[in-house]
């Protein structure tokens, strides 16, 4: 899909890096709170790709300091890895004023590109099974599409195995 409407911070970032990148848009269902699992099912229905293949980006503290975890849409974060992979002793999930006040976004459209506040960024080992990775791009219903490589370059990511299950990196 053209991209050239959408002005979230994430694809004009993406943009004037020079990042090869795809935009899909899909019809976001007021109400709905599940949004990892309505992404899956309408970018897997739109798209065709693997619903392991769609991430999410979620806000955790570790140690008491923000950091993005990103992982499938299809598991869990596993809070004891997380903090493992930032040399930390102890994850929590954040709540939601604080995951907006450090995304700069809503719940269901958390980006790790170009947040509001540069925090540290862990990335699930499993996204390099895949050519290229799904994840929001900043707006509910609009997703990016990006190589896991450039994903991690944009993000300066650390990569770890952090969802339950994952294998070690």
């Amino acid at each position: 899909m053209n991209d050239r409407s959408a002005g979230t911070p994430a694809l004009r970032f993406l943009r004037a890096q020079g990042i090869a990148h795809e935009v899909h848009r899909y019809r976001h269902e007021p109400g709905t709170s599940d949004f990892g699992d309505e992404a899956a099912a309408q970018l897997t229905r739109l798209v065709g790709c693997d619903p392991s293949a769609i991430f999410k980006t979620l806000v955790w503290l570790v140690d008491g300091r923000a950091c993005f975890a990103i992982a499938p849409v299809t598991g869990q974060v596993a809070a004891k890895r997380l903090a493992a992979a930032l040399d930390g002793r102890s994850a929590v999930l954040a709540d939601e004023p604080t995951a907006r006040r450090i995304s700069g976004s809503t719940l269901g459209a958390i980006s790790p590109i170009a947040p509001r506040r540069a925090v540290p960024v862990v990335i699930d080992v499993s996204a390099h099974d895949h050519d290229r990775v799904f994840l929001s791009a900043g707006q509910r219903g609009v997703e990016v599409a990006l190589a896991p490589a450039d994903l991690i370059a944009a993000t300066d990511a650390t990569v770890a195995a952090i969802a339950r299950g994952s294998r070690d990196s």
